[in-house]
This record gives C-alpha cells, sequence and structure tokens, in this order.
C-alpha cells in the first residue's frame, strides 16, 4: 500500500510540473462566499471532469482580479489529481515561442505539444489584436483539438468581441465554431 501511494504521488508529481500551473491551486481552496458569479452545482459538475471526457471546453471571462487563472489552475491541477495530461500557456508568450520555433524549425514539435495533452489551459485570451501568423496558429491549435481534447481560455474580454481580437472574419468564424460551440461558459464578476 505504500508502494502505491508512493507512485501515485510521483506520478502527480510528474504530471503537476509538465503542466506548469500558473498558481498552487486546488479546487478544494474555491470561495462559494464572494459574490463573482460562481454557482456551486455547476462548478461541482466541471471538478468531476466529465467535460474532459466529452472533450468540451470551457471559457471563463470577466475582469482583471476575479480569479480567472486560479480557478483555471485549480481545475487543472484537479485533472492532473484524476489522472489526465495539463498543459498551463498564457497566450501572449505562446504566439512568440510560436513565431521563433517558425523561424528556428521547432515548429512542428512545439505544436504537437499542444495538441496532446486532454486539458490545455489558454491564460490571458485576447490582451492584443491577433497578427496574422497568431491567427493561423490558433486555428491549428483548436483544429486540431477540436472534438478529441478540451480546452480552458481565460480572457477579460467577453466572447461578443472575440471577433474582433482576431480581425479576420473567415479565421474568426472558423475559431470560434470550434470553441465557443462546444464550451461550459462561466462569467465572473
Amino acid at each position: 500500500e505504500s508502494e502505491l501511494s508512493h507512485r501515485r504521488d510521483k506520478r502527480l508529481a510528474t504530471r503537476l510540473r509538465y503542466a506548469k500551473l500558473r498558481h498552487n491551486a486546488v479546487v478544494e481552496d474555491i470561495d462559494y462566499r464572494t459574490q463573482r458569479g460562481l454557482d456551486r452545482s455547476r462548478l461541482q459538475r466541471l471538478i468531476d471532469g466529465s467535460w474532459i471526457d466529452a472533450h468540451d471546453n470551457l471559457i471563463l471571462t470577466g475582469p482583471t482580479g476575479v480569479g480567472k487563472s486560479w480557478l483555471a489552475s485549480a481545475l487543472g491541477h484537479r485533472a492532473c489529481r484524476d489522472n489526465r495530461s495539463v498543459l498551463y500557456q498564457r497566450l501572449p508568450k505562446l504566439f512568440r515561442e510560436l513565431a521563433l520555433a517558425r523561424g528556428d524549425g521547432r515548429y512542428a514539435r512545439l505544436l504537437r505539444s499542444l495538441l496532446n495533452p486532454q486539458l490545455l489551459i489558454l491564460d490571458d485570451w485576447g490582451l492584443e489584436p491577433l497578427d496574422a501568423g497568431a491567427r493561423r496558429d490558433l486555428l491549428e491549435i483548436f483544429e486540431e483539438r477540436y472534438g478529441r481534447r478540451s480546452t480552458i481560455i481565460t480572457s477579460q474580454v467577453p466572447i461578443d468581441h472575440w471577433h474582433e481580437i482576431i480581425a479576420d472574419p473567415t479565421i474568426a468564424d472558423a475559431v470560434l465554431d470550434r470553441l465557443v460551440h462546444n464550451a461550459h461558459r462561466l462569467e465572473l464578476k
């Protein structure tokens, strides 16, 4: 029993190290007393992870400081505890890394690393309009993950304005179709 517990703890530590979660957050520490639009029963359904098994997405929106990134990290931590692979990425940094990787030959490998995790957390969506390369990268990521893997997006920008951030109507329609229509949405206040 001790050996099994040790192996389980070691696997969890490996998954958490790979996930690179921004916050050391756990779902047991979620504060429901603060009025910010968290419905306990709805959040419990998200915590159980069945949406990840169904390959659905989760969109967390709201102003700065309401806990979007923390909540995404807590759900990511729970997914790791449930033996799922998770990867956390801040989108502005990710787009810079993808642009560099395209130039030095690491692009395909970096893109593959984004497609494999069962849960991909993309934080800080929409801080700035996307350039042509970022639009193509985003479409590629969501196209490959659509119906196969789950994604959490956090954003200060309401979903109604995402079309403007993507800036190309054709690509915006394609990205939002793959992301939004099978997404659970939490708007925090």
